[in-house]
């Protein structure tokens, strides 16, 4: 970023500051005469003008006023209204107004009252928090929005030991994706990535969230499957006032902005799926060599245009609408969110090298992607009697990318090669959901939950294309030929449907003791299959004066008179199918035994039918089964001790399982897509086990207040590791059951309100992973930390938020991430591990409310600018090499919202 932008942006925040004015402020705290509990959504004005305030969940105000004496109205429903005058306010300081209000018996007579809690502001989940009976840790939408957090894996980052690594894999606690688990709105939700065991979390834009709640300690009712943590998205739901919104964003990447970017031969837009000839897919061999020389079962070609620029665009529009039926209330809600982008990558480059400290490969490369994510949500939620609901969640998300690279350079031959690729890959969910919560018998004693879901995910690499040139001393093209695997399409398909249902029942004898009852089942099955077409180029002799139009010679008329021969590769061993099927029971229970304690203890039993179906090298489609059934014990303890209200300590302990991954356990060499790492299940593993132990001291202050350390451990028996291997020279990826591993760190986090208009926030985490490898694999260290694991990770920010007039607030909030140093490929045959090095970066979100219907934001995202570098340790030189190394760039965008 240049000095300029810098100063820029300084200007900003300093004039922000300096030419606000102090304000006095008056503050309090809204409370019930009678019981003394804090009364939530408390109406608060000032007479003789629009300036007010809502209580929070705790009952808590704040007004900021000029200097004068106020008459200020105090009123909510069912109680009396006071009226105070002559409150006298100065220009700086605080003024305090606690006011306690009269329920007024002549309008309630017999009638109850009762608020539901909206999850979505800082004070009320914090509350939450402090109050839950298990350690957690929330985000919700008005924090996501004032910080500029534009989706759930943005969100999620800001919490304590928390990365994403390569590919979108969560890392938590420096344990990888498969030792965590997601959920939607309490109910798992399947995976379209192959690779990884969680959906992507960029998929969920922060305006479909009402919140996003993380449990790194175990809760029996939850399915046993995670060590890391449980993600737990909640989307918007239940309207309690009728709202339209909509907004518009436009921005781009420096490095992108006003750079025109190159785009390979497309089918369409992304909002659809490229496709082919499906006839070319189901007929034989034979017949698929003599279909193929008469008609072009592809619609695009290997073509490359260049695009002008065009700035990345992105919308959404939301509603929501309540009814009231009787003494019924219906709610709907429905929202639409698109987002359009474009990443320019250039001079960057990657190389590989040898035992020896020789450079094995060396490619510099440009890249040029387009995404497009589309997300829609609609929720319809019913009140039944006064506490009873029923709700229905639809969620539908769309995440596409087409991504062109151009590459140069030299293998590991010696050959001086130029690539032209192109990869477009795309994910969709859609899933459904309903939940019921039902109270019977007096003072709500029992209560009854319930919940189904269904949902169908794709993973699709529809058409990844690839062109190599041989440049030759004369600096002619040719094209390159080894071994006629050098021009070639890839088309890969995945689908998995899961479906989810639980029921629990709860009695309890007093607020404070209960047990609950409950049972969980889920069903999930994949299909994958894979294509690739290689095109014979042995007879073809073009002049190559321009890489970007390979359809003057790769084209129907060559494939037609025989002078290009495409073969198609559609082996039984490119495709599985696998499911898992579990059913589990669990029972719970919440003690007090003494008033300051809180006791949670679980048992959970789960009973998992895992198979995958497959076919060996060689062998028929899906003629090998495997099988992993096992029934399993999960105990839980959390302990809970609140001194004086404020300060909370937790303990836990808990016993939890790591599966294999589907295809981990079949015993098949696999290659997800061209180029990507060659994969061979192992059908010898089996279910690792984690033993986690947990200690947390929390203080809980004003409002959003708070300071939290967390000490824990986990021992790893029997983990699955990924290992490699040597076949014939080359590397293989597969998986073995490692004999231990261990994962230990402490954590860090404060937040505090300095002042009234500055908030602060800041997280440290310290992780140690060391896990032993089995004998046997072509890995340099036997011992080492988890791949993906970063030693320390900080998240700090600071947030300024005054009131600009009556009330046009403005806020101005700046997020500082550092992710310290990591494995990001293990190293083998010799050689060290590839780590990549620490990432800095800084964002900045300012948003201004000019009146009730408009308000404008300004992002700009990595003001750090920095390289992305990755490292190799040589050990028989000594030498640290650096292999990789690329830069993103600074993106701004500038946005409006209306609200009605």
């Amino acid at each position: 970023m240049t000095l300029d932008l810098r100063r820029f942006f300084l200007i900003i925040i300093v004039l922000g500051v300096t030419t606000i004015a102090n304000a006095g402020v008056l503050k309090g705290k809204i409370t019930d005469a009678e019981t003394k509990a804090g009364l939530f959504a408390a109406a608060v004005r000032i007479e003789g003008g629009s300036r007010g305030a809502v209580s929070d969940i705790e009952g808590n105000y704040s007004l900021n006023l000029g200097k004068g004496i106020y008459t200020v109205r105090v009123s909510y429903v069912g109680y009396t209204t006071q009226v105070i005058k002559d409150v006298k306010v100065d220009s700086k300081g605080e003024t305090v107004l606690d006011v306690a209000l009269v329920v007024d018996k002549n309008i309630l007579g017999k009638v109850s009252v009762v608020g539901k809690k909206t999850l979505e502001g800082e004070k009320a989940l914090t509350k939450e928090r402090q109050n839950s009976k298990i350690a957690i840790e929330n985000i919700g939408a008005k924090e996501m929005s004032v910080k500029g957090l534009g989706n759930v894996q943005e969100g999620v980052k800001k919490l304590t030991s928390i990365s994403i690594a390569e590919a979108g894999q969560l890392i938590v606690r420096g344990l990888g994706d498969r030792y965590s688990t997601t959920t939607l709105n309490g109910l798992p939700i399947a995976s379209p990535n192959p690779d990884n065991k969680l959906i992507p979390l960029d998929i969920f834009p922060s305006n479909t969230v009402q919140n996003i709640t993380v449990s790194k300690v175990y809760d029996a009712e939850a399915f046993a499957d995670y060590s890391g943590a449980h993600i737990d998205i909640n989307t918007k739901e239940n309207v309690s006032a009728d709202f339209f919104n909509i907004s518009l964003n436009i921005g781009g990447a420096l490095n992108t902005i006003g750079n025109n970017r190159y785009q390979m031969d497309r089918d369409g837009s992304l909002f659809k799926n490229p496709s082919m000839d499906k006839a070319a897919t189901s007929m034989s061999l034979t017949e698929f060599d003599t279909y193929v020389t008469q008609h072009n079962i592809f619609k695009t070609n290997f073509d490359v245009e260049e695009k002008s620029y065009i700035p990345d665009l992105s919308g959404s529009i939301g509603a929501g609408k309540t009814f009231k039926i009787g003494n019924q209330t219906l709610g709907i809600l429905a929202a639409l969110n698109i987002d359009n982008s474009y990443q320019n990558v250039e001079d960057a480059y990657f190389k590989t090298m040898e035992a020896t400290g020789n450079v094995q490969s060396n490619f510099s490369y440009d890249s040029y992607e387009q995404a497009l994510n589309i997300a829609g949500l609609g929720n319809i939620s019913y009140t039944l009697r006064k506490r009873d609901m029923l709700s229905y969640t639809f969620f539908y998300a769309r995440e596409a990318s087409d991504t062109y690279q151009k590459r140069e350079g030299y293998d590991a031959e010696g050959h001086n090669l130029i690539g032209s690729n192109n990869v477009t890959h795309i994910y969709s969910l859609m899933n459904h959901q309903l939940n019921g919560t039902h109270y019977f018998g007096n003072a709500d004693q029992w209560q009854l939950t319930y919940g189904g879901s269904y949902s169908s995910t794709g993973s699709d690499e529809p058409d990844r294309r690839q062109v190599m040139f041989l440049k030759k001393d004369d600096n002619t093209l040719s094209l390159f030929k080894l071994n006629r695997q050098e021009t070639m399409r890839y088309f890969g398909e995945l689908d998995e449907t899961e479906w989810n249902g639980n029921a629990a029942i709860r009695w309890k004898w007093n607020e404070d003791n209960s047990i609950k009852l409950g049972f969980n089942y889920k069903d999930k099955d994949r299909d994958y299959i894979g294509t690739r077409y290689y095109y014979n180029v042995n007879r073809l002799y073009p002049q190559i004066d321009n890489i970007y139009t390979p359809s003057d010679y790769i084209n129907q008329d060559n494939v037609a008179n025989g002078t290009v021969i495409i073969e198609r590769k559609m082996q039984p061993k490119d495709s599985y199918m696998a499911g898992n099927e579990i059913v589990a029971g669990f029972l719970t229970t919440d003690l007090t035994p003494l008033r300051n304690v809180n006791l949670n203890v679980g048992l959970r039993y789960e009973y998992s039918k895992q198979w995958v179906r497959y076919a060996t090298d060689g062998g028929s489609k899906y003629g090998e089964r495997r099988d992993l059934n096992k029934g399993d014990i999960f105990p839980t303890l959390n302990l809970k001790y609140t001194l004086k209200e404020k300060n909370v300590f937790r303990l836990s302990l808990s016993r939890t399982i790591t599966r294999p991954q589907f295809i981990e356990m079949a015993p098949f060499l696999y290659q997800e897509s061209y180029g990507s790492a060659q994969i061979r299940g192992n059908e010898d593993l089996m279910n690792g086990y984690n033993y986690n132990f947990d200690l947390r001291y929390e203080r809980f202050g004003k409002g959003s207040d708070m300071f939290s350390v967390t000490g824990y451990f986990k021992y790893l028996d029997d983990p699955i590791e990924r290992v490699q291997g040597l076949n014939g020279g080359a590397t293989v990826h597969t998986f073995q059951n490692a004999k231990s591993g261990i994962a230990a760190g402490v954590e860090l986090e404060a937040k505090k309100q300095l002042w009234n208009s500055i908030s602060v926030g800041a997280n440290i985490s310290y992780m140690y992973t060391n896990v032993k490898l089995p004998e046997g694999g072509a890995y340099t260290n036997d011992k080492r930390s988890l791949q993906g694991a970063s030693p320390i990770l900080i998240n700090a920010d600071i947030t300024y938020s005054p009131m600009i007039g009556e009330k046009r607030p403005l806020s101005v909030a700046l997020l500082y991430n550092m992710q310290g140093k990591r494995i990001h490929a293990v190293g083998v045959s010799g050689l060290g591990d590839v780590k990549q090095d620490e990432v800095h970066t800084l964002n900045l979100n300012v948003g201004y409310e000019i009146n009730k219907h408009f308000s404008l934001k300004l992002q700009a995202k990595d003001l750090l600018n920095r390289d992305v570098v990755f490292v190799q340790d040589v050990p028989v030189t000594g030498e640290k090499v650096e292999v990789e190394r690329y830069k993103k760039g600074t993106s701004f965008s500038f946005g409006f919202t209306y609200k009605l």
